[in-house]
C-alpha cells in the first residue's frame, strides 16, 4: 500500500514539471512571436526605404544595355560605309583587273543596298541608297562592256578542218572539201545510195566543236548573271545575238554554205543543183550535230539556271543560219518537178528525218517553236513533193513520146532507164514505206509501194506497145517487144523487186515474151517455111512432071525449081535484113535460135529428101543446123 503512495507521488510530481515547462515554453514562443513581429514591421520599411534605390539601378543597367546596343548597331553601320567604301573602291577600277573581286564588289553593293533599306531610322539611309545605286548602275554598265569584250575575243568561227574532225570517218571528206559529196549524173540516178549506210550514219558518233574556251565559260556565267539580277536580259540577249550569230554564219559560209533561192535554183544547170545538193545534205549534218550542238551547249552553260533566257539566246543566234539552210531545202522543193528530182528529194527527206530528233532536242523550248516549225514544214514539203514527182515519172512513162526508134528492135533507151529508175527507188525502200505512210492509207505499207511500181511498169509496157508500132515489119515488132518485156523481168527477178511484185507478175510476163517470140517466128519464118510446102507442086498440064523412078508422081519439075529459087532468095533476103536486127541477151538469142531450127530444118530436110533427085538439074542451098544458126 506504501508502495503505491509512493508511486503516486513520484508521477504528481512529474506532471508537476511538465507543467511548468509547458508554460516556459508558451512565454518563450510568445516572446519569440513578439520578436518575429517587430522584424517584419521593420523589414517592410527597410523594403520601402531602399525601393527608388532598386528603381536607380535598374534605370542604371538599362541606360548601360541600350549604350551596348548602339555601340554594335553604330559598329555594323560604321563596317557598312567601311564595305561600301571598299566596293566602290573596286568599282572605279572597273572589271579588267579583277574581274571577281569586281563581281564581289557588286554583290556587296547590293548587300547594302538591302541593309540600310531595311533601316530606314538610320538618318542617311536615303542618301546611301541612292549613291549605291548610281554606283551599281555604273558597275553593271562596265560589265557589259566586259561580258561584250570577252565574248567577242573567245567567239571565233570554227574553220572547216575543225568541223570534219568531228564527223565519223564514213564521212570526212578525203580532199578536204564537202563538195566530193555531190556527183554530176546524166538522165538516171547517179549517186550510190545504201539504206545500211544510212543504219550507220544514225548510229554513228559525232563530237561537237569547242566554240568557247571551257575556262572561260564560269566568267561568263557570272558576268551574265549579274546582268540578269540587274534586269539587263534585253541588254544581254542583244550582245549575245550580235557576236554569237555573225561567228555562226561565219563558220557556215567557209564550210560553203550559200543563201540560195528557188530563182537562184531555177537558173542552174542540174549537174550543179546535183552537186550543190549533195553538200547540202552534208552541211545539214554538220550544221546540226555540230555547229548547232555546240552552240546549244555553250547557252545551256552559260546561262545556267535562266532556262528561258538560254532558249531565246539559241533561238535569237541560230535563226538566221536556219534560215539559210532551210530556205535552200524549200527552193528544191518548190521548184519544177523532174524525174531526175526524185532521188535527190529522197536523199534530202532521208536527212530531215534523220535530225528530225536532234533538232527536237537542241531547239527545246517556246523560243525556238517556229524553227522547229520550219525544219518539220520542210520534211513535209520534201515528202509531198517526191510523192507528186513519183506520179509524175508515171505519167511520163506512159506519155514518153520520144521519136528515136532502135531500128534493130534491141532494148529501147526507155526501158533500161525506167528500169534502173525502179532499181534505185529499191535503194530507198524504208524511205518510200514511211513516205507511203504520211500521205497514203491502204492494206499496208509494202503493198503501196508495190502498187505504184507495178503501175510504173504497167505504163512502161503500154508506151512500148505504141513505139513498136512504128516499125513495119511486124517480126520485127515481136521482136522488139520481146527484148524490152524480157528485159524487164530478167532485172526483176535478179532484184529486190521481185520480192514486191510477186512471182506472179513474173510468170505471167515470162508468158508475154514467148508468145511475142512465137509471134516473131510466126511473121518472120512462115513465108519461107510455105516455098518448103508440096502444095501447089502438082503438074496442071504442058511442062514435063517427075513420074516414075520419083516418090512424088505428077510434081511439076518447074515448079520445084522455082521452089527451090524462091527458097533461096527469101532465105538470103531474110539472112539479110535479120543480121541488122539484135538479141541482146545471149541466153535469149541462143534460145530463139534453137526454136527457129526446130522449125525449119525439118520441114528443109523433108522437102530434100522428097525431092532430092532435083538436085541432078538444080543444086539448092545444102542447109544444115550450123548454117541456119549462124545466119540468124
Amino acid at each position: 500500500m506504501g508502495i503505491a503512495v509512493a508511486g503516486m507521488d513520484f508521477l504528481s510530481d512529474r506532471a508537476s514539471m511538465m507543467r511548468e515547462a509547458l508554460q516556459k515554453s508558451q512565454t518563450i514562443t510568445d516572446n519569440v512571436v513578439s520578436i518575429l513581429g517587430s522584424f517584419d514591421s521593420r523589414l517592410s520599411a527597410l523594403e520601402t526605404a531602399m525601393r527608388p534605390t532598386q528603381i536607380r539601378t535598374h534605370a542604371i543597367r538599362k541606360a548601360h544595355e541600350n549604350i551596348d546596343k548602339s555601340l554594335k548597331s553604330a559598329e555594323v553601320i560604321l563596317a557598312q560605309f567601311d564595305l561600301s567604301r571598299q566596293a566602290e573602291a573596286k568599282i572605279l577600277k572597273g572589271p579588267h583587273e579583277d574581274l571577281e573581286g569586281y563581281l564581289g564588289a557588286i554583290d556587296q553593293l547590293r548587300s547594302n543596298i538591302r541593309f540600310f533599306s531595311s533601316n530606314k531610322n538610320f538618318k542617311n539611309s536615303e542618301g546611301v541608297i541612292n549613291h549605291s545605286n548610281t554606283l551599281l548602275a555604273k558597275a553593271i554598265s562596265k560589265l557589259e562592256d566586259e561580258f561584250k569584250q570577252r565574248l567577242n575575243s573567245y567567239s571565233k568561227p570554227i574553220e572547216p578542218d575543225r568541223l570534219f574532225d568531228g564527223l565519223p570517218n564514213s564521212l570526212r571528206p578525203s580532199s578536204g572539201s564537202p563538195g566530193n559529196q555531190g556527183e554530176p549524173g546524166g538522165r538516171g540516178p547517179s549517186h550510190n545510195h545504201s539504206e545500211h549506210q544510212n543504219v550507220d550514219l544514225e548510229t554513228a558518233v559525232y563530237t561537237p566543236p569547242t566554240l568557247i574556251p571551257p575556262r572561260i565559260i564560269p566568267l561568263l556565267h557570272d558576268l551574265a548573271k549579274q546582268m540578269v539580277r540587274a534586269g539587263h536580259n534585253q541588254q544581254l540577249l542583244k550582245i549575245y545575238k550580235e557576236t554569237r550569230s555573225l561567228v555562226l554564219e561565219e563558220s557556215l559560209r567557209k564550210l560553203g554554205v550559200e543563201k540560195l533561192g528557188k530563182d537562184d535554183v531555177q537558173k542552174m544547170q542540174w549537174e550543179v543543183l546535183e552537186a550543190k545538193i549533195g553538200n547540202w545534205i552534208h552541211f545539214m549534218r554538220i550544221a546540226v550535230k555540230l555547229l548547232f550542238a555546240g552552240e546549244r551547249k555553250v547557252c545551256d552553260e552559260m546561262f545556267e539556271g535562266f532556262d528561258s533566257l538560254s532558249d531565246q539566246c539559241f533561238a535569237e543566234v541560230t535563226a538566221s543560219s536556219v534560215s539559210v539552210l532551210l530556205s535552200f531545202g524549200e527552193a528544191i522543193a518548190r521548184s519544177k518537178r523532174s524525174p531526175e528530182k526524185l532521188f535527190v528529194l529522197l536523199d534530202m527527206y532521208e536527212i530531215m528525218r534523220e535530225l528530225h530528233s536532234e533538232i527536237e532536242t537542241i531547239f527545246k523550248g517556246k523560243a525556238c517553236n517556229e524553227i522547229r516549225e520550219s525544219a518539220l514544214g520542210l520534211t513535209k514539203r520534201l515528202a509531198q513533193t517526191a510523192q507528186e514527182t513519183f506520179g509524175d515519172f508515171e505519167e511520163a512513162v506512159e506519155k514518153d513520146a520520144t521519136k528515136t526508134a532502135v531500128l534493130d528492135g534491141t532494148v529501147h533507151p526507155l526501158t533500161s532507164y525506167v528500169i534502173n529508175y525502179v532499181k534505185f527507188l529499191f535503194d530507198y525502200q524504208s524511205t518510200l514505206t514511211q513516205l507511203f505512210q504520211e500521205f497514203e492509207t491502204g492494206d499496208g505499207k509494202v503493198s503501196q509501194l508495190a502498187s505504184v511500181t507495178m503501175r510504173i511498169m504497167q505504163a512502161l509496157q503500154t508506151n512500148l506497145d505504141g513505139k513498136s508500132k512504128q516499125y513495119r515489119d511486124p517480126a520485127l515488132t515481136h521482136l522488139f517487144l520481146m527484148n524490152n518485156i524480157h528485159y524487164m523481168v530478167r532485172s526483176v527477178r535478179r532484184s529486190e523487186a521481185k520480192d514486191l511484185l510477186g512471182d506472179d507478175w513474173v510468170q505471167i510476163h515470162r508468158r508475154i515474151v514467148q508468145q511475142h517470140a512465137n509471134q516473131y517466128k510466126r511473121n518472120a519464118w512462115q513465108k519461107i517455111l510455105q516455098c518448103l510446102s508440096i502444095q501447089g507442086l502438082t503438074s496442071s498440064g504442058g511442062g514435063s512432071s517427075v513420074g516414075d523412078g520419083g516418090n512424088s508422081s505428077g510434081v511439076s519439075r518447074a515448079l520445084i525449081k522455082d521452089r527451090f529459087k524462091i527458097f533461096n532468095m527469101q532465105f538470103e533476103e531474110l539472112h539479110q535484113r535479120q543480121s541488122q536486127w539484135t538479141v541482146p541477151d545471149t541466153e535469149l538469142r541462143e534460145s530463139l535460135r534453137l526454136a527457129v531450127a526446130e522449125v525449119l530444118l525439118p520441114a528443109y530436110r523433108s522437102f530434100l529428101k522428097r525431092f532430092g533427085y532435083i538436085l541432078l538439074i538444080h543444086k539448092p542451098i545444102i542447109l544444115s543446123k550450123t548454117k541456119i544458126l549462124k545466119n540468124l
